[in-house]
């Protein structure tokens, strides 16, 4: 018995933008005797969720948002509520859910990559990680460690994918086992689940036990690790972090490029790229206001017509609108580029 938890099978889905018929699809074709556990995360936010009442409608397995500590079984299907993360552990040699209000990676709560990580590390070559639509690139570092840890990986055709970022990103840096249409995904899942408990899943070979990175990654979800930590896998960037302001470490030796601050929050090379580009969009408008309203100061200081006294205040006036109307077509040009 205590074999048959231990080799148990976790399927693990990611996915974003255009998810919500991907996982329909998916859900809706696994029979009712799955031998495996199916995990999803779509990226939601704190938002209130629906998702399970609605993959349940088409779906023979019971659906339901995870609880923490709850055990694993197979035959069920479990999503990641809103604002949390959703990882997985073996407690006393059984498989639990653990949910974690911990910080933010790739500027999302849910993320993808903290439950693929934790499987990765957890249940090592029983593990079957799925990437779908999506935009940007979180679950690629997961799928990642899926497949170090002798996983097998499934990535959504990006060509057949509503949102191919995520997929497309995956294939890059991953050497996915699998690149199928959405409609060949679900009857997948059930073959690979339906597969011997008794041997890991027919992919790459264990690599030399748990990576530091992925131990260090995953403890900073559950708030238990710190700044010596990070030294230990990371190195200092010179970048902030677009949360908290804190300095950035990129982790050493993995793909995609990755960065992580000491409180936890985590990103993406691409989605740290992203977030600069939003702060420097906003400190451009937050500029624009101020020199229109400078210019509007600078107009209303100009003396009435005829008023002689103030012709030489006037002037210093007038050039000072005339610099600020320049700067600010300056600005409106950069701020209207495609």
């Amino acid at each position: 018995m205590e074999n048959a938890k231990t080799m148990q099978k976790l399927i693990l889905i990611g996915t974003s933008a255009g998810g919500l018929g991907a996982l329909t699809s998916i859900t809706a074709a696994l029979p009712k005797n799955l031998q495996a556990t199916v995990l999803i995360v779509m990226h939601i936010g704190a938002r209130r969720s629906l998702l399970p009442q609605i993959l349940q409608k088409l779906c023979r397995l019971p659906v339901m948002h995870a609880e923490d500590c709850a055990p694993l079984y197979p035959g069920q299907v479990l999503i990641a509520p809103p604002d949390f993360h959703l990882t997985v552990e073996k407690h006393n040699g059984e498989p639990r859910a653990r949910l974690w209000h911990g910080p933010k990676e790739n500027y999302t709560r849910p993320a993808i990559d903290p439950l693929f990580r934790s499987a990765a590390a957890a249940f090592d070559g029983n593990v079957i990680g799925a990437i779908l639509t999506g935009y940007l690139d979180d679950g690629t570092a997961g799928l990642y460690a899926v497949k170090a840890r002798g996983g097998y990986t499934i990535v959504q055709d990006p060509e057949d994918a509503q949102v191919p970022d995520m997929p497309a990103s995956a294939l890059k840096y991953v050497d996915v086992d699998s690149v199928l249409p959405l409609l060949e995904i679900g009857p997948m899942l059930a073959r690979l689940a339906e597969s011997s408990t008794d041997s890991p899943l027919p992919t790459t070979a264990l690599d030399n036990g748990i990576p530091e990175w992925m131990k260090v990654e995953n403890s900073y979800v559950q708030g238990e690790a710190d700044v010596e930590d990070l030294q230990r896998i990371g190195v200092s960037s010179g970048y902030t972090c677009p949360e908290c302001n804190g300095a950035l470490w990129k982790i050493k030796n993995v793909q995609p490029a990755r960065f992580r601050c000491h409180t936890g929050h985590s990103f993406s090379g691409r989605v740290l790229s992203e977030l600069q580009d939003q702060t420097v969009e906003k400190a451009l408008w937050a500029s624009l206001r101020a020199l229109q309203e400078k210019a509007r100061m600078e107009q209303e200081m100009l003396a009435p017509a005829g008023n002689l006294e103030d012709d030489e205040s006037d002037q210093d006036h007038r050039d000072n609108l005339k610099k600020l109307q320049a700067d600010i077509e300056t600005l409106q040009a950069l701020l209207s580029k495609p």
